[in-house]
This record gives C-alpha cells, sequence and structure tokens, in this order.
C-alpha cells in the first residue's frame, strides 16, 4: 500500500537558491499525482512507463523556477528494490554526484526518501527540501486497460471507490 503525498508549496524555501536539483522516486509520486490529477498512472502507448501528469508536475516547477533565473535538473531514483524509498548505496553516489553542481535539492518522494537524501548528502553544502507531504496511505485497486493503461482506483475511508483515468 503506497503512502499519500500531497504537494505543497516551498517557493520561500527555494527563493535564495540559483542552482535546484529536483529529486523524485518513480512510484508514489507519480501514482499520487496520477489520482489526484485523475489521470492514468500509465500509458505505455502515449509516454512509456513515465506518468504524465507526474512529468507535467516537474514540468511547472522547472518553468516556475526558470522564471526566476534558478537553473534546474531532475533526477530520479531507480533502485531494484521494491521498497522504492530504501535507496541502495548505489543509488546515493549517483545522488551526490549529480546534485554536487547544485546549491538545494528538491525532493518529490515520502519521509523516508528525504531521510534517505539528507544522509547522502549530509557532507555536503547542498540543502535538501522536501516538497511532498506524506498524510497516510492510499488504498488502490491497479487495472490495465487496452492498449496498456494502467489506471487506478482509489478507495478511501468513506467508502468511496472511483475509477481514476
Amino acid at each position: 500500500m503506497p503512502v499519500n503525498l500531497t504537494p505543497r508549496d516551498v517557493s520561500s524555501d527555494l527563493a535564495d537558491f540559483n542552482s535546484v536539483l529536483i529529486a523524485s522516486c518513480p512510484v508514489c509520486p507519480p501514482m499520487c499525482l496520477a489520482m489526484q490529477k485523475k489521470e492514468p498512472f500509465i500509458e505505455f502507448f502515449k509516454h512509456g512507463v513515465k506518468t504524465a501528469a507526474f512529468e507535467d508536475y516537474i514540468r511547472s516547477i522547472r518553468d516556475s523556477l526558470a522564471q526566476g533565473g534558478v537553473r534546474t535538473g531532475v533526477f530520479s531514483i531507480h533502485t531494484p528494490t521494491p521498497m522504492m524509498c530504501l535507496w541502495t548505496e548505489r543509488q546515493r553516489k549517483r545522488l551526490r554526484k549529480r546534485a554536487k553542481d547544485y546549491e538545494a535539492v528538491m525532493i518529490l518522494a515520502c519521509d523516508s526518501g528525504t531521510e534517505s537524501a539528507k544522509d547522502a548528502l549530509k557532507d555536503t553544502d547542498c540543502q535538501v527540501i522536501q516538497s511532498l507531504d506524506m498524510d497516510g496511505v492510499i488504498n488502490a485497486t491497479t487495472s490495465i486497460h487496452f492498449p496498456l493503461t494502467v489506471v487506478m482506483e482509489r478507495h478511501d475511508e468513506s467508502g468511496y471507490s472511483g475509477e481514476v483515468r
């Protein structure tokens, strides 16, 4: 059961930086954004394994920062473990290497992913800023529709159940 993540405004936290690396985990954040926007999690023949709603969200962050003259980059964790928020040492080294050219890392992850990023960057001058609030878990059913479109059906405490396409 994935965690529910809700975007929060961190623009004031990023105001003093000239360069920001946006680092994200590949499962819970895209899934949550897709469900919040009522869009498919994966549309394989349109976007491959990327989630359009999440890619649009990252693009909007980058555009907003660029308007303020901030240089941005994007980094995604690709761990070979079902527990995406538990990063391997190799992933931590990848983040350290990529973050060395940035003043801040804006993390799109749960609390555990954020702590992993902070731990990986503890011996650097890079600031880590969490931009998603972890506010519970998501109980959802996943289904695959033709042609290879993955949709989520969310179940909340009130008993509401509705397909998110």
